[in-house]
Protein backbone atom coordinates (compact mmCIF):
# COMPACT_ATOMS: atom_id res chain seq x y z
CA UNK A 1 0.00 0.00 0.00
CA UNK A 2 1.38 3.48 -1.06
CA UNK A 3 0.10 7.08 -0.02
CA UNK A 4 -0.23 9.14 -2.84
CA UNK A 5 -1.03 12.32 -3.65
CA UNK A 6 -3.29 13.02 -7.32
CA UNK A 7 -3.59 16.56 -8.36
CA UNK A 8 -6.41 17.12 -11.26
CA UNK A 9 -5.95 20.68 -13.32
CA UNK A 10 -9.26 22.29 -14.50
CA UNK A 11 -9.47 20.89 -18.12
CA UNK A 12 -9.77 17.34 -15.89
CA UNK A 13 -12.54 18.64 -13.92
CA UNK A 14 -13.88 21.04 -16.40
CA UNK A 15 -17.42 19.48 -16.13
CA UNK A 16 -19.72 16.89 -14.21
CA UNK A 17 -18.48 14.00 -16.70
CA UNK A 18 -14.68 14.95 -16.05
CA UNK A 19 -15.15 15.05 -12.62
CA UNK A 20 -16.91 11.37 -12.92
CA UNK A 21 -13.86 10.47 -15.01
CA UNK A 22 -11.35 11.59 -12.22
CA UNK A 23 -13.49 9.86 -9.54
CA UNK A 24 -13.35 6.56 -11.55
CA UNK A 25 -9.24 6.86 -11.74
CA UNK A 26 -9.30 7.50 -7.61
CA UNK A 27 -11.76 4.92 -6.50
CA UNK A 28 -9.25 2.40 -8.81
CA UNK A 29 -6.52 3.79 -6.66
CA UNK A 30 -8.17 2.45 -3.26
CA UNK A 31 -9.17 -0.55 -4.61
CA UNK A 32 -5.72 -1.43 -5.15
CA UNK A 33 -4.99 -0.44 -1.73
CA UNK A 34 -3.74 2.54 -1.53
CA UNK A 35 -4.48 6.04 0.75
CA UNK A 36 -5.26 8.85 -1.50
CA UNK A 37 -5.34 12.94 -0.72
CA UNK A 38 -6.85 14.45 -4.17
CA UNK A 39 -6.07 17.89 -4.96
CA UNK A 40 -8.44 19.96 -7.58
CA UNK A 41 -8.07 22.76 -9.41
CA UNK A 42 -11.45 25.18 -10.33
CA UNK A 43 -12.90 24.13 -13.41
CA UNK A 44 -11.42 25.47 -16.88
CA UNK A 45 -11.98 29.16 -17.12
CA UNK A 46 -13.54 29.80 -13.71
CA UNK A 47 -10.81 30.98 -11.78
CA UNK A 48 -10.22 33.88 -15.13
CA UNK A 49 -13.75 34.73 -15.14
CA UNK A 50 -13.82 35.41 -11.21
CA UNK A 51 -10.72 37.38 -11.27
CA UNK A 52 -12.75 39.45 -14.46
CA UNK A 53 -15.34 39.66 -11.31
CA UNK A 54 -12.98 41.71 -8.97
CA UNK A 55 -11.42 44.01 -11.93
CA UNK A 56 -15.31 44.77 -12.81
CA UNK A 57 -16.11 45.67 -9.13
CA UNK A 58 -13.36 47.85 -9.08
CA UNK A 59 -10.02 47.83 -11.02
CA UNK A 60 -8.11 48.83 -7.82
CA UNK A 61 -9.92 46.27 -5.88
CA UNK A 62 -8.88 44.99 -1.84
CA UNK A 63 -6.14 42.18 -2.52
CA UNK A 64 -7.45 39.92 0.76
CA UNK A 65 -11.06 40.22 -1.04
CA UNK A 66 -10.04 38.98 -4.36
CA UNK A 67 -8.92 36.30 -2.26
CA UNK A 68 -12.14 35.32 -0.86
CA UNK A 69 -13.80 35.10 -4.55
CA UNK A 70 -11.30 33.64 -7.30
CA UNK A 71 -10.86 30.46 -4.31
CA UNK A 72 -14.47 29.90 -4.85
CA UNK A 73 -14.01 27.92 -7.95
CA UNK A 74 -12.10 25.01 -6.21
CA UNK A 75 -14.67 24.92 -3.28
CA UNK A 76 -17.28 23.45 -6.17
CA UNK A 77 -14.89 20.88 -7.35
CA UNK A 78 -14.06 19.28 -4.21
CA UNK A 79 -17.49 19.14 -3.37
CA UNK A 80 -18.86 17.57 -6.47
CA UNK A 81 -15.43 15.07 -6.32
CA UNK A 82 -16.68 13.83 -3.14
CA UNK A 83 -20.39 13.46 -4.17
CA UNK A 84 -19.13 11.38 -6.97
CA UNK A 85 -16.59 9.22 -5.06
CA UNK A 86 -19.24 8.41 -2.13
CA UNK A 87 -21.59 7.99 -5.22
CA UNK A 88 -19.26 4.92 -6.52
CA UNK A 89 -19.23 3.68 -2.89
CA UNK A 90 -16.05 5.32 -1.68
CA UNK A 91 -16.02 7.42 1.36
CA UNK A 92 -14.88 10.58 0.86
CA UNK A 93 -14.69 14.10 2.22
CA UNK A 94 -13.47 17.63 1.14
CA UNK A 95 -11.36 20.29 3.13
CA UNK A 96 -10.56 23.72 1.66
CA UNK A 97 -7.31 24.95 2.55
CA UNK A 98 -8.48 26.34 5.70
CA UNK A 99 -9.52 23.19 7.39
CA UNK A 100 -6.53 21.45 6.55
CA UNK A 101 -5.24 23.80 7.56
CA UNK A 102 -2.74 24.96 5.19
CA UNK A 103 -1.09 28.05 6.68
CA UNK A 104 0.42 30.69 4.34
CA UNK A 105 2.15 34.09 4.84
CA UNK A 106 -0.61 37.15 4.10
CA UNK A 107 0.62 38.14 0.72
CA UNK A 108 -2.65 37.80 -1.06
CA UNK A 109 -2.86 36.45 -4.38
CA UNK A 110 0.63 35.08 -4.37
CA UNK A 111 1.37 33.65 -0.89
CA UNK A 112 3.79 31.14 -0.16
CA UNK A 113 3.24 28.39 1.80
CA UNK A 114 4.46 28.21 5.65
CA UNK A 115 3.36 24.98 7.39
CA UNK A 116 1.04 22.42 6.89
CA UNK A 117 -0.83 20.73 9.78
CA UNK A 118 -1.33 17.58 8.84
CA UNK A 119 -3.59 15.96 11.96
CA UNK A 120 -6.86 16.45 9.84
CA UNK A 121 -6.06 14.42 7.14
CA UNK A 122 -3.79 11.87 8.84
CA UNK A 123 -7.20 11.07 10.82
CA UNK A 124 -9.26 11.02 7.72
CA UNK A 125 -6.94 8.31 5.72
CA UNK A 126 -7.14 6.26 8.83
CA UNK A 127 -9.99 5.88 8.56
CA UNK A 128 -10.61 4.62 5.47
CA UNK A 129 -11.75 8.13 3.77
CA UNK A 130 -10.44 9.81 0.55
CA UNK A 131 -9.67 13.30 1.31
CA UNK A 132 -10.06 15.97 -1.18
CA UNK A 133 -8.66 18.55 -0.58
CA UNK A 134 -8.89 22.54 -2.33
CA UNK A 135 -5.82 23.43 -4.52
CA UNK A 136 -4.80 26.87 -4.62
CA UNK A 137 -5.66 27.67 -1.07
CA UNK A 138 -4.55 28.54 2.28
CA UNK A 139 -4.77 30.27 5.43
CA UNK A 140 -2.88 33.68 6.98
CA UNK A 141 -2.21 34.02 10.14
CA UNK A 142 -5.13 36.78 10.69
CA UNK A 143 -7.59 34.17 9.74
CA UNK A 144 -7.92 35.35 6.20
CA UNK A 145 -7.89 33.15 2.96
CA UNK A 146 -5.05 33.19 0.79
CA UNK A 147 -4.14 32.09 -2.51
CA UNK A 148 -0.91 30.78 -3.77
CA UNK A 149 -0.71 32.32 -7.49
CA UNK A 150 -1.48 30.89 -10.93
CA UNK A 151 -0.94 27.26 -10.92
CA UNK A 152 -0.49 27.25 -7.22
CA UNK A 153 -2.87 23.71 -7.25
CA UNK A 154 0.86 22.39 -8.24
CA UNK A 155 2.29 24.06 -5.29
CA UNK A 156 -0.62 23.01 -3.07
CA UNK A 157 -0.33 19.56 -4.23
CA UNK A 158 3.54 18.81 -4.04
CA UNK A 159 3.44 20.52 -0.23
CA UNK A 160 1.12 17.89 0.81
CA UNK A 161 2.96 15.15 -0.64
CA UNK A 162 5.80 16.57 1.31
CA UNK A 163 4.01 16.86 4.60
CA UNK A 164 1.96 13.66 4.23
CA UNK A 165 5.64 11.68 3.62
CA UNK A 166 3.36 10.80 0.81
CA UNK A 167 5.29 7.98 -1.83
CA UNK A 168 4.59 9.86 -5.10
CA UNK A 169 2.54 12.98 -5.94
CA UNK A 170 0.72 12.25 -9.69
CA UNK A 171 -0.06 16.03 -11.59
CA UNK A 172 -2.80 14.96 -13.82
CA UNK A 173 -2.63 17.53 -17.10
CA UNK A 174 -4.03 17.61 -20.45
CA UNK A 175 -0.46 16.38 -21.90
CA UNK A 176 0.31 12.45 -21.07
CA UNK A 177 4.11 13.73 -19.68
CA UNK A 178 7.13 15.81 -20.27
CA UNK A 179 8.20 16.11 -23.93
CA UNK A 180 11.60 17.32 -25.44
CA UNK A 181 9.78 20.19 -26.86
CA UNK A 182 6.40 21.49 -27.45
CA UNK A 183 4.72 18.80 -29.75
CA UNK A 184 2.85 21.39 -31.46
CA UNK A 185 6.07 23.10 -33.12
CA UNK A 186 7.98 19.78 -33.72
CA UNK A 187 6.04 16.33 -34.20
CA UNK A 188 8.78 13.95 -33.90
CA UNK A 189 9.45 15.36 -30.02
CA UNK A 190 9.68 12.04 -27.57
CA UNK A 191 7.75 11.89 -24.21
CA UNK A 192 10.93 11.66 -21.49
CA UNK A 193 10.39 8.53 -19.45
CA UNK A 194 11.99 10.65 -16.26
CA UNK A 195 13.70 13.51 -16.09
CA UNK A 196 15.57 15.10 -13.16
CA UNK A 197 14.49 18.09 -10.48
CA UNK A 198 17.12 20.33 -11.86
CA UNK A 199 16.44 19.89 -15.76
CA UNK A 200 12.28 20.36 -14.68
CA UNK A 201 12.99 23.15 -12.75
CA UNK A 202 15.21 24.89 -15.65
CA UNK A 203 12.64 23.62 -18.33
CA UNK A 204 9.32 25.13 -16.46
CA UNK A 205 11.04 28.82 -16.06
CA UNK A 206 12.10 28.81 -19.18
CA UNK A 207 8.57 28.43 -20.88
CA UNK A 208 7.67 24.61 -20.72
CA UNK A 209 4.11 25.18 -19.18
CA UNK A 210 3.46 21.74 -17.71
CA UNK A 211 3.88 21.88 -14.13
CA UNK A 212 4.44 24.97 -12.09
CA UNK A 213 8.25 26.37 -11.08
CA UNK A 214 7.63 26.60 -7.27
CA UNK A 215 5.75 23.28 -7.53
CA UNK A 216 9.17 21.76 -8.75
CA UNK A 217 11.31 23.78 -6.70
CA UNK A 218 9.69 22.31 -3.59
CA UNK A 219 9.48 18.38 -5.01
CA UNK A 220 13.68 18.92 -5.23
CA UNK A 221 13.89 20.42 -1.84
CA UNK A 222 11.86 17.63 -0.27
CA UNK A 223 12.51 14.95 -2.35
CA UNK A 224 8.88 14.21 -3.79
CA UNK A 225 8.87 11.64 -6.23
CA UNK A 226 6.39 13.61 -8.49
CA UNK A 227 4.77 12.19 -11.72
CA UNK A 228 3.62 14.18 -14.98
CA UNK A 229 0.60 12.54 -16.79
CA UNK A 230 -2.89 12.59 -18.73
CA UNK A 231 -6.40 13.00 -17.40
CA UNK A 232 -7.89 11.19 -20.23
CA UNK A 233 -5.41 8.42 -21.09
CA UNK A 234 -4.64 5.50 -19.07
CA UNK A 235 -0.91 5.15 -19.95
CA UNK A 236 2.97 6.30 -18.08
CA UNK A 237 3.66 9.49 -17.59
CA UNK A 238 6.91 11.08 -17.16
CA UNK A 239 8.58 10.85 -13.43
CA UNK A 240 10.39 14.06 -11.62
CA UNK A 241 12.86 12.79 -9.62
CA UNK A 242 16.78 12.90 -8.40
CA UNK A 243 19.68 12.79 -10.86
CA UNK A 244 20.65 9.66 -8.90
CA UNK A 245 17.37 7.70 -10.27
CA UNK A 246 18.23 8.19 -14.04
CA UNK A 247 20.80 5.98 -15.01
CA UNK A 248 21.96 6.66 -18.36
CA UNK A 249 21.97 10.30 -18.64
CA UNK A 250 21.40 12.53 -21.71
CA UNK A 251 23.75 15.31 -22.83
CA UNK A 252 20.88 17.09 -23.38
CA UNK A 253 17.39 16.36 -22.46
CA UNK A 254 14.97 19.11 -23.89
CA UNK A 255 14.55 22.59 -25.66
CA UNK A 256 12.61 25.25 -24.14
CA UNK A 257 11.23 28.34 -25.41
CA UNK A 258 9.45 31.28 -23.76
CA UNK A 259 7.48 33.91 -25.79
CA UNK A 260 6.72 36.28 -22.93
CA UNK A 261 10.01 37.97 -23.01
CA UNK A 262 11.15 41.27 -23.43
CA UNK A 263 14.43 43.40 -24.34
CA UNK A 264 15.74 46.72 -22.90
CA UNK A 265 19.22 48.48 -23.74
CA UNK A 266 20.03 51.35 -22.21
CA UNK A 267 22.37 52.80 -24.47
CA UNK A 268 25.84 55.00 -23.24
CA UNK A 269 25.66 54.39 -19.48
CA UNK A 270 28.11 56.18 -17.97
CA UNK A 271 30.73 53.75 -16.75
CA UNK A 272 31.63 54.07 -13.20
CA UNK A 273 31.79 52.01 -10.36
CA UNK A 274 27.75 51.50 -8.89
CA UNK A 275 25.78 53.22 -11.68
CA UNK A 276 25.14 49.24 -13.03
CA UNK A 277 23.38 48.70 -9.18
CA UNK A 278 21.52 52.51 -9.57
CA UNK A 279 20.04 50.74 -13.08
CA UNK A 280 18.70 48.20 -11.50
CA UNK A 281 17.66 49.33 -8.20
CA UNK A 282 14.10 51.35 -9.25
CA UNK A 283 13.16 48.30 -11.58
CA UNK A 284 13.27 45.97 -8.24
CA UNK A 285 11.58 48.70 -6.13
CA UNK A 286 8.94 48.49 -9.08
CA UNK A 287 9.17 44.81 -8.22
CA UNK A 288 9.90 43.89 -11.99
CA UNK A 289 12.23 41.11 -12.42
CA UNK A 290 15.75 40.76 -14.75
CA UNK A 291 16.49 37.95 -16.72
CA UNK A 292 19.40 38.41 -19.09
CA UNK A 293 21.75 40.49 -18.31
CA UNK A 294 24.84 41.67 -20.74
CA UNK A 295 27.15 44.86 -20.79
CA UNK A 296 28.74 45.58 -23.58
CA UNK A 297 32.67 47.04 -23.50
CA UNK A 298 33.19 50.12 -22.53
CA UNK A 299 33.44 52.83 -24.82
CA UNK A 300 36.86 55.33 -24.59
CA UNK A 301 36.55 54.34 -20.11
CA UNK A 302 33.31 56.48 -20.24
CA UNK A 303 30.39 55.00 -21.16
CA UNK A 304 28.81 51.31 -21.99
CA UNK A 305 25.53 49.65 -23.31
CA UNK A 306 23.76 46.90 -21.03
CA UNK A 307 21.14 45.27 -22.42
CA UNK A 308 18.55 42.86 -20.00
CA UNK A 309 15.58 41.06 -20.21
CA UNK A 310 11.90 41.57 -18.48
CA UNK A 311 8.57 39.99 -18.92
CA UNK A 312 6.80 41.35 -21.57
CA UNK A 313 3.83 42.29 -19.56
CA UNK A 314 6.48 44.29 -17.49
CA UNK A 315 8.27 45.51 -20.65
CA UNK A 316 6.23 49.58 -20.48
CA UNK A 317 6.51 49.76 -16.66
CA UNK A 318 10.36 48.86 -17.06
CA UNK A 319 10.73 51.53 -20.14
CA UNK A 320 8.45 54.17 -17.65
CA UNK A 321 10.58 53.45 -14.14
CA UNK A 322 14.06 54.10 -16.76
CA UNK A 323 12.73 57.20 -18.22
CA UNK A 324 11.92 58.53 -15.23
CA UNK A 325 15.38 58.40 -13.73
CA UNK A 326 16.94 59.01 -17.08
CA UNK A 327 18.57 62.54 -15.58
CA UNK A 328 19.60 60.85 -12.29
CA UNK A 329 21.17 57.53 -14.62
CA UNK A 330 22.91 60.28 -17.21
CA UNK A 331 22.20 57.62 -19.87
CA UNK A 332 21.91 58.16 -23.96
CA UNK A 333 19.21 56.27 -25.31
CA UNK A 334 16.83 53.66 -24.46
CA UNK A 335 15.77 51.02 -26.80
CA UNK A 336 13.32 48.12 -26.12
CA UNK A 337 11.95 45.29 -28.56
CA UNK A 338 8.91 42.73 -27.48
CA UNK A 339 9.24 40.70 -30.47
CA UNK A 340 11.35 38.70 -29.01
CA UNK A 341 11.62 34.97 -27.63
CA UNK A 342 14.00 33.30 -25.11
CA UNK A 343 15.18 29.52 -26.81
CA UNK A 344 17.12 27.45 -24.33
CA UNK A 345 18.98 24.07 -24.45
CA UNK A 346 18.44 22.35 -21.02
CA UNK A 347 20.15 19.08 -19.59
CA UNK A 348 22.16 18.11 -16.56
CA UNK A 349 24.96 16.00 -19.18
CA UNK A 350 25.85 19.55 -19.93
CA UNK A 351 28.31 19.25 -16.61
CA UNK A 352 30.07 16.69 -18.19
CA UNK A 353 30.31 17.05 -22.07
CA UNK A 354 31.90 19.67 -23.64
CA UNK A 355 30.43 21.94 -26.73
CA UNK A 356 26.43 21.81 -26.41
CA UNK A 357 26.88 25.93 -26.06
CA UNK A 358 29.04 25.36 -29.76
CA UNK A 359 26.61 23.35 -31.18
CA UNK A 360 23.83 25.63 -30.49
CA UNK A 361 25.38 28.94 -31.93
CA UNK A 362 26.63 26.86 -35.16
CA UNK A 363 23.24 25.71 -35.26
CA UNK A 364 21.67 28.81 -35.21
CA UNK A 365 23.94 30.34 -37.66
CA UNK A 366 23.49 28.03 -40.32
CA UNK A 367 19.74 28.59 -39.94
CA UNK A 368 20.51 32.68 -40.21
CA UNK A 369 19.17 33.19 -36.96
CA UNK A 370 21.43 35.93 -35.13
CA UNK A 371 21.61 36.08 -31.30
CA UNK A 372 21.00 38.89 -29.42
CA UNK A 373 21.48 37.71 -25.44
CA UNK A 374 23.13 34.80 -24.41
CA UNK A 375 22.94 33.60 -20.59
CA UNK A 376 24.35 29.94 -19.55
CA UNK A 377 23.76 28.31 -16.33
CA UNK A 378 25.39 24.64 -15.42
CA UNK A 379 22.66 22.98 -17.08
CA UNK A 380 21.51 25.10 -19.63
CA UNK A 381 22.38 27.79 -22.36
CA UNK A 382 19.86 30.01 -23.58
CA UNK A 383 19.40 32.87 -26.27
CA UNK A 384 17.25 35.77 -27.35
CA UNK A 385 16.55 35.55 -30.74
CA UNK A 386 13.46 37.66 -32.93
CA UNK A 387 9.95 35.78 -32.36
CA UNK A 388 9.66 35.27 -35.86
CA UNK A 389 12.66 32.48 -35.71
CA UNK A 390 11.12 30.64 -32.59
CA UNK A 391 9.40 27.59 -34.93
CA UNK A 392 12.63 27.30 -37.21
CA UNK A 393 15.02 27.49 -34.11
CA UNK A 394 13.57 25.08 -32.03
CA UNK A 395 13.02 22.59 -34.57
CA UNK A 396 16.51 23.31 -35.76
CA UNK A 397 17.63 22.58 -31.87
CA UNK A 398 15.51 19.70 -31.69
CA UNK A 399 17.33 17.90 -34.75
CA UNK A 400 20.78 18.99 -33.52
CA UNK A 401 20.56 17.34 -30.35
CA UNK A 402 19.43 14.54 -31.40
CA UNK A 403 16.42 14.59 -30.00
CA UNK A 404 13.78 13.13 -33.01
CA UNK A 405 11.51 9.97 -31.85
CA UNK A 406 12.65 7.84 -34.64
CA UNK A 407 10.22 7.75 -37.45
CA UNK A 408 7.86 4.93 -37.20
CA UNK A 409 7.89 2.09 -39.96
Amino acid sequence: MARIVKKFGGTSVGDVDRIRNVATRVAKAVADGHEVVVVLSAMSGTTNQLVEFCRAAAPLHDAREYDTVVAAGEQITIGLLSICLQEMGVPARSFLGWQVPIRTNDVHGAARIEEIDTKTLNECLAGGRVAVVAGFQGIADDGRITTLGRGGSDTSAVALAAALKADRCDIYTDVDGVYTTDPRIVPRARKLDKITYEEMLEMASLGAKVLQTRSVALAMKHGVRTQVLSSFEDKPGTLVVGEDEIVEQEVVSGIAYSRAEAKVTVVGLEDRPGQVSHLFAPLAAANINVDMIVQSASENGTSTDVTFTVPEDDLLRAVKVLESKKEELKYRDLVYNGNVVKVSVVGVGMRSHAGVASKMFDTLADKGINIQVISTSEIKVSVIIDAEYTELAVRALHSAYGLDAPVKA
